[in-house]
């Protein structure tokens, strides 16, 4: 489990294609706790670390992490979002995320608002659009932000200078792809909605029709 709080900007060092999948080389200096078969998030995935060293640590990536993520765009000299995971003695100064990328959007734009503050645009899959709701939770490439807009399969978040400066935002540009994770309380709450609308006839138009929303 993991916050959103990025720890370190990693940078790809080495890839090695392999027949089904690929060997990732990511340097990184913050990280030396790391062990064997320890998580950590890269731009929000959640891998597990081989060969730690002080200077960096390895993984192996599934074919399908590399379809679903825009880890499978990474070039060596790209930078990442390195977070190692949650301890039950941290702050949880995001929110929580597993590290299970839902999908990935497509940045639109990063629009400067002034002082090193920046406006986020993303399009969103459809899918995901249900699980998506004003001022709340959403992990960008493993980064802990809030919903400031969403509107015709558009997501917005405001970039504070602090994330901007401690994150890769500064080197995405448009047209990349950018992974989603959506709050895992919105999937779990919409499992137990069906499970209720299938038990006893009781939907979410009844409940509006009843004047509760």
């Amino acid at each position: 489990m993991f916050t959103g709080i990025i720890e370190e900007l990693g940078t790809v060092e080495a890839i090695e294609s392999r027949a089904a999948g690929a060997r990732f080389r990511f340097g990184c200096t913050a990280l030396n706790d790391l062990t064997v078969g320890a998580s950590v998030a890269v731009n929000g995935v959640c891998l597990t670390a081989l060969e730690p060293s002080t200077r960096g640590f390895t993984a192996d990536l599934a074919p399908e992490t590399l379809r679903r993520s825009n880890l499978g765009d990474l070039r060596v000299g790209s930078r990442v979002n390195l977070e190692r995971p949650l301890t039950p003695t941290s702050r949880l100064s995001g929110h929580i995320v597993q590290g299970h990328v839902d999908g990935a959007g497509q940045l639109i734009a990063l629009d400067p608002l002034g002082d090193d503050n920046w406006w986020l645009r993303v399009r969103i899959p459809p899918e995901l659009d249900r699980y998506l709701v004003f001022k709340g939770s959403i992990a960008l490439d493993g980064i802990s932000l809030t919903v400031a807009s969403i509107e015709g399969g558009e997501l917005a978040v405001t970039i504070i200078p602090h994330t901007y400066r401690q994150t890769n935002l500064c080197t995405r540009r448009p047209g990349e792809r950018i992974n989603i994770e959506c709050d895992i309380l919105a999937k779990h709450v919409e499992k137990l909605l069906g499970r209720i609308e299938a038990g006893t006839g009781l939907t979410l138009d009844k409940l509006r029709g009843a004047g509760f929303a």
